[in-house]
């Protein structure tokens, strides 16, 4: 096993003294007057070298820097935007600030912004976990570093997550079309193997069957993030032309956006024909006609939660982990039938 990089390797490279290599890394360059080409040289080495900062020895010298990585899904989504934007606002108040990264969905970009994070030593993570993830935050769980999971979590981990009941949600949700005399639902969500994911879709399959009615696999559509309009063009096209269904529920805002914009392709007045229902807000839905009635998630409770939980962690590291599930309910102004 190749051993880690250290403070001294660094520096010997760099040709500079150890402790100038911490202020460095410790983002102390410029009180201790270390030179712009000089700091850059050594974070250039260290990137190189592939250098991590030792948590536990930080931990004991109780060197905090009262920073904070978060690092969400996707944060052109309303949904992870408005959380950043709450736990941003929380941080504040607890004196903690906050530094923001996305990784798109991708895993190769997730671990990139991790490392640049860890390089800047914040003093643990609220994380939105992406697909692929699984192994990575193993790793952070196994090195003692503070981390809370928001949103989505593997269940055969043991970690801190705050998140919502993704299968009662997603129960109500399809009980609501069910209650309006819809027989055919289809059911439109990620093609991915994410856990929230997987209970969004349990829920609908149980809401379905404790109706008396069959799940049919032709209406479950999958998409691919890669390929969101061109997949969700034929989803809807594949749902509402050729199966007729009654009612479609989109398992995220961001299919339902698209899969709203492909229906009103179609036909201006489809949303009086076909009943709508979206697992999280958008403010796009505002402007249509029509009202769609979507799962309402608490998103100031989930980020002033996973703060709270994180800055406990960081303060006592024998903390007692902690799995939260927050309820999401339904809303619109058209959910009298």
């Amino acid at each position: 096993m190749k051993p880690k990089t250290s403070l001294k390797d660094i520096a010997k490279i760099v040709g500079v003294s150890i402790p100038l290599v911490s202020y460095v890394l410790s983002n102390k360059g410029k009180e201790n007057r270390v030179s712009e080409k000089t700091a850059k040289r050594i974070r250039e080495v260290a990137k190189e070298l592939n250098y991590h900062p030792n948590w536990n020895a930080r931990s004991l010298k109780t060197n905090k820097t009262r920073s904070i990585g978060v690092i969400v899904a996707d944060i052109s989504n309303p949904f992870f935007s408005n959380l950043a934007r709450t736990i941003e606002d929380e941080a504040f108040s607890q004196d903690y600030t906050v530094i923001f990264g996305s990784s798109d969905e991708k895993v190769e970009k997730f671990n990139k912004v991790l490392d640049f994070l860890k390089m800047r030593q914040v003093d643990g993570f609220i994380i939105a976990a992406p697909e692929g993830s699984k192994d990575i935050i193993a790793d952070l769980a196994k090195a003692g570093i503070p981390f809370v999971l928001i949103d989505r979590f593997f269940n055969d981990l043991k970690t801190n997550y705050v998140t919502v009941d993704n299968f009662k949600a997603s129960m109500q949700a399809t009980n609501y079309l069910l209650g309006k005399g819809n027989k055919k639902i289809g059911a439109v969500l990620y093609n991915s193997t994410l856990h929230h994911y997987k209970e969004r879709l349990q829920g609908y399959v149980e809401a379905i069957k404790k109706a008396g009615l069959t799940v049919d696999a032709e209406l479950i559509k999958r998409i691919n993030h890669r390929s969101l309009k061109a997949d969700m063009k034929r989803v809807v096209k594949e749902l509402v032309q050729d199966v007729g269904v009654d009612a479609i529920y989109f398992h995220t805002n961001t299919l339902a956006e698209e899969g709203l914009t492909q229906m009103l392709g179609l036909d201006r007045k489809i949303l009086k024909k076909v009943d709508v229902v979206v697992f999280d807000q958008n403010s796009s839905y505002n402007f249509l006609e029509d009202p769609i009635p979507y799962l309402h998630q608490p998103i100031k409770e989930i980020g002033q939660k996973a703060l709270r939980i994180l800055i406990e962690q960081i303060q006592e590291p024998t903390q007692e982990l902690q799995q939260i599930s927050f309820d999401a309910r339904l809303e619109s102004s058209s959910l009298e039938p």
